[in-house]
């Protein structure tokens, strides 16, 4: 009997891969972490993100899943994070306590919940509403992996974090004085930031051939370039509203 699949748009229930518990089990073991690839993948995100994806393709013909099976780039990155984060609290931050608190927020809120949370939308999205449907009962139904949902969010948010991070933290004293220019460029630089991320959301979609519209992943770069003129003409500066949330 040849295999048929349903035709329903709504993902069904989240399932138990076999590949997730192995995921977990390998952040422990460092000498099963390909750390030179990671580097490679993150220089090419800031640089040439389409190779990356382009490697994603080989991944899927090698391993048959889109989702990255070595967790050493979250590992890498929550690193990072850490000692981006202790800088920033060295350099502004009143205690200890505080400094513990400030990377614990950053690290878990930041980006792994608000990781899994937009992972989670653009998992359901693309899997409900822009999948092809199959042209017949004898193709095999393809779904966006949620771990490849949750991979594309940490690829689009390193080339934030240099931005937001690594660059703000240099220019920080620049950024936090009063005036029209430190606005402007606080302003230019979470436009640019936040528009890259959305366009490296958009390159992770548009590489699976079963989705279908993935341009709507680019729409908020249309609404970040519509505000920004708006909050420089407003005086709203991002840098010092961040830093004001973390150090008086």
């Amino acid at each position: 009997m040849l295999p048929t699949v349903s035709k329903g748009r709504t993902p069904a229930a989240v399932r138990t891969s076999p590949m997730f518990p192995q995921y977990l089990r390998r952040i422990v073991k460092w000498q099963q972490m390909d750390i030179e690839y990671t580097f490679w993948q993150m220089l090419h995100l800031c640089t040439s993100p389409k190779v990356v994806y382009q490697h994603t393709k080989y991944h899927k013909q090698t391993k048959n899943q889109w989702a990255r099976d070595d967790p050493a780039f979250v590992v890498i990155l929550c690193l990072f994070l850490v000692v981006a984060t202790s800088a920033y609290c060295a350099a502004y931050g009143e205690s200890l306590a505080h400094a513990v608190s400030a990377v614990v927020s950053v690290v878990v809120f930041h980006f792994l919940i608000a990781g899994i949370i937009l992972a989670t939308c653009c998992w359901f999205l693309t899997n409900a509403y822009l999948r092809e449907e199959a042209p017949n009962s004898h193709v095999v139904e393809q779904r966006v992996e949620w771990l490849y949902a949750f991979d594309v969010h940490c690829n689009s948010f390193f080339p934030m974090f240099i931005m937001l991070y690594v660059i703000q933290y240099f220019v920080s004293p620049i950024l936090v004085a009063h005036g029209f220019f430190p606005v402007l460029l606080s302003n230019l630089l979470f436009m640019v930031a936040i528009s890259y991320y959305h366009y490296l959301n958009f390159l992770g979609y548009d590489v699976l051939p079963f989705l279908d519209k993935t341009t709507f992943f680019l729409y908020p770069i249309g609404l970040v370039i519509i505000l920004s003129p708006l909050m420089i003409l407003s005086g709203f500066n991002p840098t010092r509203y961040v830093m004001n949330l973390y150090f008086s």
